[in-house]
């Protein structure tokens, strides 16, 4: 049975409600959650958020399915402890498809995770001709194969699972981008033809990475398509989850962002975080074990 990434947890609504200024915590690998953090804030402007990237570990697709567990749960462990949150997203398809029931059953802190957006591209999609761009390890997960299967039935559906976009996504908001003919490379697999002249017409972006580089990647795809980011869907079950904007809210919640490693915060990095209302960046240090 496919497991809801988007459920939250046994915890009510109403109670997770109950919060004067809630605190929501965003979790990533990396960078790609700021897209989910963005997304989130403009619908609870007044909560305090916690934004934490696992650079030590980045990325996830390097580890096994054992390991990566193991290294959220202790991440997790930490930063639950610490910043005592309300609600937490876990803003990393990899790590929602792998590791969201062993933190349910670990901690009574509600969680969100990242669902492909494949149910979305299927209601759009006008030739039926669907790209589902990802990191190797969602392309091949039996839950992406699950969700195809479950909504996307009549559509031709192309994966790619690229191996260098979500480090040119990194690379970018540190101040160091790639060319545009490397991008270009990297998304040329997603456009296809097919002999009666139907084309890929949408791309599901399935890393919160991706996002990122999205106006880059509109400006060098061959011809024009929707691409389908899954941030504001995020946003709104935690909305859900967590209430609406109170009327009575009159102020912007702060925001602070934590790395676990630290390597990743250049000047320009720092600038982007800063630019994205995130002023007070700090290390908690958890090294990556020796594998």
């Amino acid at each position: 049975m496919r497991i809801d990434l988007m459920a939250g947890a046994s915890l009510s609504a109403a109670a997770l409600r109950s919060a004067a200024e809630p605190t929501i915590l965003v979790f990533d690998s990396g960078l790609g959650g700021l897209t989910v953090l963005d997304a989130v804030r403009r619908a609870r402007p007044d909560a305090r958020y916690v934004y934490v990237g696992d650079d030590a570990a980045f990325p996830y697709g390097r580890l096994g399915e054992a390991p990566l567990v193991a290294r959220v749960l202790t991440v997790m462990e930490r930063l639950v402890a610490t910043h005592r949150p309300d609600l937490v997203v876990i803003a990393c398809n990899t790590a929602s498809t792998l590791v969201l029931p062993a933190l349910r059953q670990r901690f009574t802190t509600p969680f969100v995770g990242v669902v492909p957006p494949i149910k979305p591209a299927a209601e759009v999609t006008h030739s039926r001709m669907i790209t589902l761009l990802a990191t190797p390890g969602t392309v091949a997960r039996s839950y992406t194969s699950d969700l195809i299967a479950t909504y996307a039935g009549a559509c031709a559906v192309t994966r790619i699972g690229s191996q260098n976009l979500a480090g040119y996504a990194e690379a970018e908001l540190a101040g160091a981008p790639v060319d545009d003919a490397a991008l270009a490379a990297e998304i040329a697999p997603c456009f296809v033809t097919e002999a009666d002249g139907r084309r890929t017409d949408v791309i599901c972006l399935a890393c919160t990475h991706y996002p990122l580089l999205l106006p880059r990647l509109q400006a060098v795809a061959p011809w024009p398509v929707t691409w389908i980011d899954p941030a504001p869907a995020i946003a709104r079950r935690v909305v859900q989850l967590i209430g609406p904007l109170p009327r009575e809210a009159d102020r912007h919640g702060s925001a602070l962002g934590a790395f676990t490693a630290g390597s990743c915060l250049t000047d320009a990095l720092r600038t982007a975080l800063a630019a994205r209302g995130i002023g007070e960046v700090g290390v908690e240090s958890i090294p990556l074990p020796m594998q």
